[in-house]
Order: C-alpha cells, then structure tokens, then sequence
C-alpha cells in the first residue's frame, strides 16, 4: 500500500497526442505493478472545472474512480495527451506532484499533425484541408488559450501548436526536474515496443516484462498517405519546430 501522504498519481504519460500514447498507456497497464485509469485518459488536470483551490487529496477523491480498485497496490498513473501542451496543467500537476514522473512521447510533427487531422475529419469536427487549416490556425486559436472545454479548438484544431515540442519541453523543464522525465520517439515504439516498454519501466521503477511479451498494434492509421511533394512541403512547414526541438533538447527525427 501507498503511504497516506503520497499523492495517489506518480506518473504521467502526458503526450503527445497521435504519438503512441494509447499504445504505451495500454502495455504499461498490462504491467502487474502499473496501473492506468481504465479509460486511459483521466482528464483530470485539464477538467473544464478544475479547481485551482484544490489540494492533493481533493485531486485525489477525484481520481480514486478512473482506476480498478483491485489494484490498489499497484503505481498509478494518468495517460492524458492534452496534459503537455498546456503551461497552467503542467503547473497543476508540479503543485499536486512534484515527484511526478512525466514520460513523453513525440512523434515527427508533420506526421502528427496529418494523423490528427485525419482524426478530426472522421469524427466531423473539421471541414478544412489540413493545409488550409495550418494557415487558419492562429486565427481559430486566438481567445481560446485557457479554454478547457470539450469543444476547445485548442483540443481540436491545434495542428502546429501541439508540434511545438521544443516549447512544451521548455515549460515542462521549468516546473521539473530532468530526471524526473523520459522522452521516447513514436517511431522507436513502433519499431521496438518491447524496449521503449522496458525503458518506461526502469524510469519507473519497476521491473521490464518478460522476453517475449507481446506488444499488438493499437490504432492503427487507416488513411491514405499524401502525395509525396505534399509531404514535403509538409514538413518543410514545421521545419522551425524541428529545429528548435534539435538545438534545445538534442531530439533530431532525422537521426
């Protein structure tokens, strides 16, 4: 059992979206010693109505319900994307935890955005090509930084905020110390599961799985890829991100 005065979440898989999380979140959670909220994402440091009066223990009632109460014992944990994007919740979650342990995982921006774009289509939430739709995006954005809502463009149309992955780490790092997060790439999750799985347990704390443990495929994209110049030019958008994320924190997806 966890000591009382130990907050009750120790570990964040806090993004980013499109970038392997429900993959991670779901071979952790088959982990005897992890424990994830049973529908992955908790929500709960990015809640429409979070409560900035509220301590440890008030986050914690509300917690208690997201999780399997028959593994109690086990680490818990919170697998919430939007957690890393937003400055106030990564605030939030270094005042209820400062021990929290983040792990992030990033996947190549253009690949990102084409994948939450493709995602907002099917779900009818987006009309624009995804070009169209980079070039609008500061304009439906503005006035919706701090709108925590469900229908927030800042959970639906940020493309190229949610790519900015130089900023997010920036922020992040001012509210936590480096040992205290792991930076994994969606493209080594999908070639290696089984040891970006083992590494995710060693900054844990726990023991890997065994040899031999199968990883299938969660979510696969199901979507035509673009014409290889639309790629390109793709990617050529986001090369300032690409950049940044390089030169400040050494992740190069050319590499």
């Amino acid at each position: 059992m966890r000591p009382s005065a130990e907050p009750l979440l120790r570990f964040v898989i806090g993004g980013a979206q499109k970038g392997g999380t429900s993959a991670l979140a779901r071979y952790l959670d088959a982990h005897p010693a992890l424990c994830l909220p049973t529908g992955k994402e908790g929500h709960v440091f990015d809640a429409p109505d979070f409560d900035e009066a509220w301590l440890p223990a008030d986050i914690d009632a509300r917690c208690t319900a997201l999780f399997d109460p028959a593994r109690a014992d086990a680490l818990h944990g919170d697998a919430t994307p939007f957690y890393l994007l937003h400055p106030r919740v990564v605030a939030r979650i270094a005042r209820y935890n400062p021990a929290m342990r983040w792990i992030v995982l990033l996947r190549e921006p253009a690949e990102r955005a084409l994948s939450h774009h493709h995602m907002e289509r099917s779900r009818g939430r987006e009309r624009w090509p995804l070009w169209l739709a980079l070039l609008l995006e500061r304009w439906r954005l503005a006035g919706h930084h701090d709108d925590f809502s469900r229908s927030s463009p800042m959970r639906r149309h940020a493309y190229r905020l949610r790519g900015d992955y130089a900023r997010q780490l920036d922020v992040l790092l001012q509210h936590v110390p480096r040992a205290q997060v792991l930076v994994l790439r969606s493209d080594h999750l999908r070639a290696d599961p089984g040891a970006c799985v083992a590494s995710a347990c060693r900054f844990l704390g726990v023991p890997p799985p065994p040899p031999g443990t199968p990883y299938p495929p969660v979510f696969v994209g199901d979507y035509t890829p673009p014409a290889g110049w639309a790629m390109r030019w793709l990617r050529w958008w986001f090369r300032r991100e690409r950049r940044a994320l390089a030169r400040r924190h050494g992740i190069d997806f050319d590499a």
